[in-house]
């Protein structure tokens, strides 16, 4: 009877292997103003677009990175120092042109973090080739790769999120006052809204645990709260939006 002979192990993919990178679209809260990170790339020759602003990002390390998800996170850290309270994925983005080295496709998240309490040192936070740039004027900048198309992809996330959920927690230091939390709506979707319908929906939601008394605005003390559950953003049963319309129909 003739012996089987085993099947040969194939030594490895007959095609050619895009560049795969993560970039990361972070967003804090500096000086009353919705901010991102940009970073200068570098000034030389043989490498893409020398000198222009981008968005935080690189190659996956395969030897460091067990999911996009990790590299994601290592990237944040590399580039900012912070532990994101909020990192969601927003989406992939691949094409032969966005990359002139190759065939390229990056995998994009978006994170809020909270600025530290200096200002100033929320700037020194990033390195000495990034700063924080306030959102609409990074959306005129010309980016590096199609960087732009994924930063606009990324605001319009955030900002149609922010309408019924309780993202923009995430972009402020802990424990918060209410209006602190009113006023970082309201930078975030660039429009003013009705206190006590703000306070209602917020307290109604359940996601925020009283921490006690802090020191809220103008030196005044006000009830501070913290995020209940970190993992995830509360979802609202409606938007502000449709509230605000309903409300002036009344």
């Amino acid at each position: 009877m003739a012996t089987k002979k085993p099947t040969p192990r194939a030594s490895g993919p007959d095609f050619e292997r895009p560049l795969v990178t993560v970039d990361v679209v972070i967003f804090t809260v500096i000086e009353e103003q919705l901010k991102v990170l940009l970073v200068r790339r570098p000034e030389t020759a043989t490498d893409p677009y020398p000198g222009r602003m981008a968005l935080p990002g690189g190659f996956i390390n395969v030897d460091v990175d067990a999911s996009l998800y990790d590299c994601a996170l290592r990237k944040l850290g590399e580039k900012t120092g912070f532990k994101t309270p909020y990192l969601e994925q927003l989406g992939s983005w691949g094409s032969t042109k966005r990359d002139p080295r190759g065939w390229c496709a990056t995998h994009v998240y978006f994170a809020l973090v909270p600025p530290p309490e200096d200002s100033e040192a929320a700037v020194s936070a990033a390195s000495a080739a990034s700063e924080w740039v306030e959102v609409d004027t990074a959306l005129r900048k010309r980016l590096a790769f199609d960087h732009a198309e994924i930063l606009t992809a990324a605001v319009e996330r955030l900002r149609g999120k922010v309408e019924y959920t309780s993202l923009p927690a995430f972009l402020l230091q802990e424990p918060f006052t209410l209006p602190q939390l009113q006023r970082t709506y309201e930078i975030v979707l660039g429009r003013p809204m009705d206190k006590s319908a703000f306070r209602k929906r917020m307290l109604d939601a359940q996601f925020l645990v009283e921490e006690g008394s802090i020191a809220g605005d103008a030196g005044r003390s006000a009830m501070g709260y913290r995020i209940l559950d970190r993992e995830r953003a509360a979802v609202f049963p409606r938007t502000f939006r449709s509230v605000e319309v309903q409300s002036t129909k009344e």
